[in-house]
């Protein structure tokens, strides 16, 4: 048995002091968009509880699919890399970049440098994706769908070349009878977003998916708590959504959580459970606990 834990979007805060100059660009919007709403709908607070309760459950890895910070400043980015490594060591956490985290031109290779022992492959010696971190059974496979985008954009794109590389990297895993689980922030399902928050290549994902095959999807990006199913070469594949994992409850997105995957079994014969944890809708400051919402059995392709 093979526990991985999956968490997204914690948009670590508050934001640090900001200076004039670093706020004109695309960071203003992000600035006010942080003061009116998310300061108090995403606080430390409803984070702290989910990475108590993921220590709690002792893991055998954790899986994390983007957006740690809100609008990329230097200062968000060096202390995100202090998050990453209170949550878990490198070898024991695996990281994908989201669209905050590239939100304007250079934040990604700024991210990337501070974070890159998280998302580096176990033969690289330096963040590239997608990367392939092999782990017991798994092989989990990182996929960039980080770009900056314009105002008002929350789009991502994974190109080309990387989505090449990503249905090549596919097959050979699953000619190795290895459970491969795919980290991307955007979702690659249609219709998962509105037009501005979409990835705009998703097709090129499902057809790698299509073609070479995968046992479970991950992502981040909505902020909400969704199963959906796509096209696989043996049947559908499960692509799981999760909520943000510093969201308040009694807001407009499902309270904080996080998934518990708990995979067994032989190529052709794989098992998946998943359990949802995290806070409830009526859950209060003064009783905030973290418990099991609900439990699924996932169907993985044979």
């Amino acid at each position: 048995m093979f526990r991985l834990a999956h968490l997204s979007d914690p948009h670590l805060g508050p934001l640090p002091d900001t200076r004039i100059r670093e706020l004109l660009s695309k960071r203003v919007i992000g600035y006010v968009n942080w003061h009116r709403s998310r300061a108090r709908s995403m606080t430390a607070t409803w984070l702290d509880g989910i990475v108590e309760d993921i220590h709690e459950s002792a893991p055998d890895h954790i899986a994390v699919t983007g957006d740690l910070v809100n609008i990329a400043l230097d200062l968000e980015i060096s202390a995100a890399r202090h998050w990453l490594d209170a949550l878990a060591p490198p070898d024991l956490a695996s990281l994908v970049p989201g669209n905050h985290d590239a939100y304007v031109p250079g934040a990604l290779r700024r991210a990337l440098h501070a974070w890159s022992p998280y998302m580096t492959g176990d033969d690289c010696h330096e963040p590239a994706f997608p990367f392939v971190r092999r782990r017991g059974p798994l092989a989990i496979v990182g996929v960039s769908s980080a770009r900056a985008s314009g105002p008002w954009f929350a789009t991502g794109r994974v190109g080309s070349r990387q989505a090449r590389a990503f249905r090549e990297t596919l097959a050979k895993l699953g000619d190795e009878g290895a459970f491969r689980v795919v980290m991307i922030h955007h979702p690659p399902q249609r219709g998962a977003t509105g037009w501005h928050k979409r990835l705009t290549d998703a097709s090129r994902v499902r057809a790698a998916i299509k073609r070479s095959g995968c046992e479970l999807v991950l992502h981040g990006h909505t902020h909400l708590a969704t199963r959906v199913e796509i096209d696989g070469p043996r049947g559908p594949v499960p692509v799981i959504g999760v909520p943000s994992a510093s969201n308040a409850p009694g807001h407009k997105r499902p309270a904080a959580r996080y998934n518990l995957f708990s995979i067994s079994g032989s190529p052709g014969n794989w098992s998946c459970e998943m359990e949802e944890r995290g806070y409830r809708a009526s859950t209060s400051g003064d009783e905030a606990t973290v418990e099991h919402l609900a439990s699924r059995h996932l169907v993985i392709p044979g």
